[in-house]
């Protein structure tokens, strides 16, 4: 009897202590729900309110991500609002950077521990600033620029800090993205690094077959890092062939690889003086069929200014080795430039990642367009054609030989030292075998 009592008694403390964290964590959400409401609604009737609309839609802090039961949740959830009662948000001329660069951080962290689904999101800060400095080296006074897979937004932002570096006026920021939760963190990370509402416009749409940003291009730096080999309605669309940024290579990318279409927006947007880097799977600079065409077409049309293979191992989600395909319709020459950059790396626990000198060295050879044995070659267009079109790095840029150099000189002396030698040991075999015989 006494133990049954216990048994309802233990129960019964239980359930009161389950209610009362139900309660809490119900308190934490409907406080958390109204600020951020209060957020939102404080740009309402304002020119900023599109950028600020649903910006915490999805925000959810019951959420099992965050713990399996709700005091785990509350105190993690309290734990992040304490550091960030913390923060200087007063009184400094860096302090948004600060709050901004720890957001940053956080996104950072997620996308290494969120597997494959890490690099839908968030492009590694040295390679976005590879691509910031590839676009903007050559340039001065950029108006706009632009990213049509913008993710979180980290890509964009150091293409905005690169372009402002070499503009007097301000510049504008567009990008696009698909997922409703990406979308909403390029906005809050626009907002935390100090770009002025007025200057950014970050749409939510699938840019492909839905592009936003008419009113905005052309525009004169565009970067991206779109996903690899997504599946889209290419030929699917009997519009899409007559829409003006595919129909000029009179095919579209196959529905199951989007790479190349993503290519082909981002021509159709770029500036006369402008320049775009885009991040794309190997397999498109030397797939044939519909690629090969496209392929064909950007290298006669002379819009490929370089093509760039880098390390392995650099992204979040996947250890492929990714090119960089740079694109320009301002180009002197009708010669592409290829550099094979898949040793310029340092290796950081398990992943590989570039260095300042390692980015620097890219970026000058881009610059300068120079041949450099193992690394750079600019390669005129009759060898692109003899070679049907394939873009791929190794194709033109020679490989170091690793093996082993044998001097056959001295190989030749050490064999016949031996041979020698071998004469000499059976010739005194040979004496012993006689006396041993004579005895």
């Amino acid at each position: 009897m006494l133990k049954e009592a216990k048994g309802v008694v233990d129960e019964k403390r239980d359930e009161k202590k389950n209610t009362e964290q139900r309660g809490r964590a119900e308190e934490v959400n409907t406080k958390l729900a109204e600020v951020f409401r209060h957020i939102e609604d404080s740009a309402k009737g304002t020119e900023s309110e599109a950028n600020f609309k649903g910006l915490f839609s999805d925000f959810d802090v019951q959420s099992p991500k965050l713990g399996n039961s709700a005091d785990e949740r509350i105190k993690k959830i309290v734990a992040v609002l304490d550091k960030v009662g913390q923060m200087k948000l007063k009184g400094s001329d860096n302090t948004i950077d600060l709050f901004g660069d720890a957001y940053e951080y956080l996104l950072k962290m997620y996308a290494s521990n969120a597997g494959k689904s890490g690099g839908e999101f968030f492009t590694p800060q040295e390679v976005s600033e590879l691509l910031a400095r590839l676009t903007t080296q050559e340039q001065r006074n950029v108006n706009k620029i632009y990213d049509p897979a913008c993710g979180s937004g980290s890509l964009l932002l150091k293409a905005y800090r690169a372009a402002c570096a070499v503009s007097d006026a301000p510049v504008e920021v567009c990008g696009q993205e698909i997922n409703l939760t990406t979308y909403n963190m390029c906005r809050i990370n626009m907002i935390l690094h100090g770009v002025s509402y007025d200057k950014f416009d970050i749409a939510r749409e699938d840019t492909l077959v839905s592009p936003k940003h008419w009113d905005y291009e052309p525009f004169d730096v565009i970067v991206s890092n779109p996903p690899y080999s997504i599946k889209w309605e290419g030929d699917k669309n009997p519009t899409l062939i007559n829409d003006v940024r595919f129909a000029p290579a009179g095919v579209l990318a196959p529905k199951g690889n989007a790479d190349l279409a993503f290519v082909m927006h981002a021509l159709s947007w770029l500036s006369n003086k402008g320049a775009a880097a885009i991040v794309c799977f190997p397999g498109v600079f030397y797939r044939g069929g519909a690629e090969q065409k496209i392929r064909r077409h950007l290298v006669e049309q002379n819009n490929v200014d370089a093509v760039i293979a880098l390390p392995d191992n650099l992204f979040f989600g996947t250890s492929i080795a990714t090119n960089v395909l740079v694109l320009k319709k301002n180009k002197k020459d009708n010669r592409v430039l290829f550099v094979d950059a898949t040793r310029e790396f340092v290796k950081v626990t398990k992943n590989n990642k570039l260095t300042e000198e390692n980015i620097a060295k890219i970026a000058d050879v881009v610059k300068n367009r120079r041949d450099i044995e193992y690394f750079s070659r600019v390669v005129p267009f009759d060898e692109i054609e003899k070679n049907k079109f394939n873009l791929t790095p190794s194709t033109y840029v020679e490989k170091p030989d690793t093996r082993e150099k044998i001097d056959i000189v001295a190989l030749n002396a050490e064999i016949k030292r031996i041979v020698a030698r071998e004469e000499e040991l059976r010739r005194q075999i040979d004496l012993i075998v006689a006396d041993l015989e004579g005895v």
